[in-house]
C-alpha cells in the first residue's frame, strides 16, 4: 500500500501541478510480529501477577513479577520502536495477555453450593 502526500512548496509555486512523494508501509517479518504479540501477551499476563501480589502484600513475588514483566516488555518496546507498524501486534498481544491471564490464571471467586435442605433466594 502506498500513501501519497503533496510536498509543500512555496505560494509562488502553487498554481503548478503538484508534485507527490510517496511514502509505503514498512516491511514486516511475521517472526518478529508475533514474538513482538508474545511477548506483550506475556507483559500483561506477568502484569495481572505482578498486580495480585501488591494487593497481598508479598515483597519477594511482587519485585520478582516485576523484573520479568520489565525484561518482556523491553522486548515488545524495542521491536515496535524501530518500526511503528509493530504497535498493532503489541495491542493484540496486550489484549490477549489480559483477557487470558483474568480467564485462566484468576477463574475468580468459587462459590459455596447451597446446602441441602435450604430455600432459594
Amino acid at each position: 500500500m502506498v500513501f501519497a502526500f503533496p510536498r509543500h512548496e512555496p505560494a509562488s509555486r502553487r498554481g503548478r501541478h503538484e508534485e507527490k512523494t510517496a511514502m509505503s508501509l514498512p516491511e514486516i517479518d511475521p517472526f518478529i510480529a508475533l514474538a513482538v504479540m508474545g511477548a506483550t501477551a506475556a507483559t500483561d499476563a506477568v502484569y495481572v501477577m505482578f498486580t495480585n501480589a501488591v494487593v497481598r502484600r508479598h515483597r519477594l513475588p511482587a519485585a520478582t513479577w516485576s523484573s520479568i514483566w520489565y525484561l518482556l516488555s523491553s522486548f515488545a518496546v524495542i521491536n515496535y520502536t524501530h518500526h511503528w507498524a509493530y504497535v498493532v501486534f503489541a495491542a493484540a498481544g496486550s489484549f490477549i495477555g489480559a483477557f487470558a491471564s483474568i480467564s485462566f490464571l484468576h477463574p475468580g471467586p468459587a462459590y459455596p453450593t447451597q446446602p441441602p435442605g435450604s430455600s432459594p433466594l
